[in-house]
């Protein structure tokens, strides 16, 4: 199956301008703890246009990023964009820029300290990849992961992956049912925003109204969202979640929204900006996924016209001129759509600019099937420790795993594994790898196989082709709040070594 140019940038244009659109009607009710009966945007439009979202704008830094690094792009590449280019220190934004600016990378800056972990700071920036990789979800979830994880952990996580995978399969697929099936097959069955849309996709199919729905979804899984205006009443008694827990339950109200909005665009949007709670973000990314099903072509007039081809920036810092950033939605879809063939390389025809798309079952996580290769789902990715540090060679990949987290002090002995992947099936290269430890100054430090050893990596046609060895670090003198220890990993008779750095930090 095959998505024409011409479609592929009528929908994207229809997501850039479906989350401006939401994003606009919803931001006036942000972090309300009541249902409203909205009809059309509220704020002065006539005067104001579309309103600043920090929705799209993130993404403008991101989609700086990329346009640099192309599909090299990473959550450590990320991190430096946005400690350069985010102003925002709230909540999770600013957790996660302290741990960078400590020296915690990604994936464990989005976690460590982070009671905002599970909040809704990543989920409203997945369009991008989305976009990146129309009808493959499967390219789609991998960056929204690395992306996800430079300020969130866990919930914050599954939510970006599920709305990336949706509005990735979006481009080939415009069932509902289909499409939340696709977005849960990413994400683990048990997870908090697995939970929030099976319950609307019940009240949905039991017959409450939306408002009953709302009510029912916000007190089975609560989040705090809706009680940071101490001015904002309550009448319907909702429980508050632990501050920061708030991803499942937005997810869920943008489902509600779909749902009951049955098929219209304007009465879609309307329904999840009246959930309130985390307005903006449902309504925003509700409105993406209804852009990108139906394209620009297909969208009302009336919520295109008065707000216009304009975006406006609020979280980004435009004064350094490290980033470009798109000044209208048909910037942004032409730049979108020029990056997009490097990342579905092999793909994307050059002679036509058609794109061979996914469809069907094929939209679903399932484990890859490339020859000799140990197959895994997508969803594997969350067996790893929140505490893995990484590094890539040519031939192998090494994770170094802290399962106590990176927290201790002088004296404490901390578990340590070294997981590593061997990369190189079709040379069919076996080989050893040369471990080496480069501990900090100071007394006490110490591993327990010595500061050099080896690990044998076999290859899957002949073997396992992973090995994993788990031993003890112990923890002397720290000089500073944190210490790097860090962990040399070269194959021998080879050119060339990664280093893993990991942190540990003096609590």
């Amino acid at each position: 199956m095959t998505l024409s140019k011409e479609a592929y940038y009528d929908k994207v244009r229809g997501c850039w301008l479906g989350k401006n659109i939401g994003g606009t009607l919803g931001a006036p009710f942000e972090a309300y703890r009541q249902a409203f009966d909205i009809e059309f945007y509220t704020h002065n439009y006539e005067q104001e246009g579309v309103l600043a979202n920090d929705d799209l704008d993130l993404q403008l830094s991101w989609l700086n990023a990329a346009e640099r690094f192309g599909p090299a792009v990473n959550s450590k590449i990320l991190a430096e964009y946005w400690i350069s280019t985010i102003i925002p220190n709230w909540a999770e934004y600013g957790v996660s820029k302290s741990n960078m600016r400590m020296g915690v990378a990604p994936p464990v800056s989005g976690g460590f300290n982070n009671a905002f972990k599970d909040s809704n700071g990543a989920w409203i920036r997945s369009e991008l990849w989305a976009c990146l990789a129309p009808g493959h979800p499967e390219v789609a979830v991998k960056y929204a992961y690395e992306d996800a994880s430079v300020d969130h952990a866990d919930e914050g996580v599954y939510a970006e992956v599920f709305t990336a995978a949706i509005e990735s399969a979006a481009f080939v697929e415009s069932g509902l049912y289909e499409l939340v099936e696709i977005g849960l097959s990413y994400i683990p069955k048990d997870c908090g925003v697995a939970k929030a849309v099976k319950i609307a996709l019940e009240c949905y199919k039991s017959g409450l109204t939306w408002k009953e729905a709302r009510i029912k979804l916000l007190t089975e899984v609560p989040d705090s969202f809706g009680a940071q205006r101490p001015e904002s009443p309550n009448p319907d008694g909702l429980p508050v979640a632990p501050w920061g827990y708030d991803a499942p339950s937005n997810v869920g109200l943008v489902i509600i929204g779909w749902l009951y909005g049955e098929g219209d665009f304007g009465k879609s949007i309307c329904i999840a900006a009246g959930c309130a709670e985390d307005g903006d973000c449902t309504t925003a990314t509700l409105g993406s996924v209804l852009g990108i099903i139906n394209g620009e072509k297909n969208l009302p007039e009336k919520w295109i016209k008065p707000i216009g081809d304009e975006i406006k920036t609020v979280c980004l810092n435009l004064k350094t001129g490290f980033i470009s950033v798109p000044k209208t939605v048909t910037e942004l879809t032409d730049r979108t759509c020029a990056l997009m063939p490097a990342f579905l390389n092999g793909y994307y025809n050059f002679m036509t600019g058609d794109i061979t798309v996914k469809e069907g079952k094929e939209l679903f996580d399932s484990p890859t099937e490339e020859w000799m290769i140990k197959p895994y789902n997508f969803s594997d990715h969350y067996n790893d420790c929140l505490c893995t540090f990484t590094a890539d060679h040519p031939l192998f990949n090494v994770k170094v795993s802290l399962p106590e987290g990176i927290e201790a002090r002088p004296g404490d002995v901390k578990k340590v594994r070294i997981h590593a992947e061997n990369m190189s099936t079709y040379m069919g290269v076996q080989q050893w790898l040369q471990l080496r430890w480069l501990l900090p100054e100071g007394e006490g430090w110490s591993i327990s196989t010595g500061k050099c050893s080896s690990l044998f990596l076999n290859t899957y046609h002949c073997g396992t082709g992973h090995a994993e060895v788990e031993l003890d670090l112990a923890v002397g003198e720290m000089r500073e709040p944190r210490t790097t220890v860090v962990l040399e990993v070269a194959p021998h008779d080879r050119p060339t070594k990664v280093y893993v750095p990991i942190e540990i930090v003096c609590v």
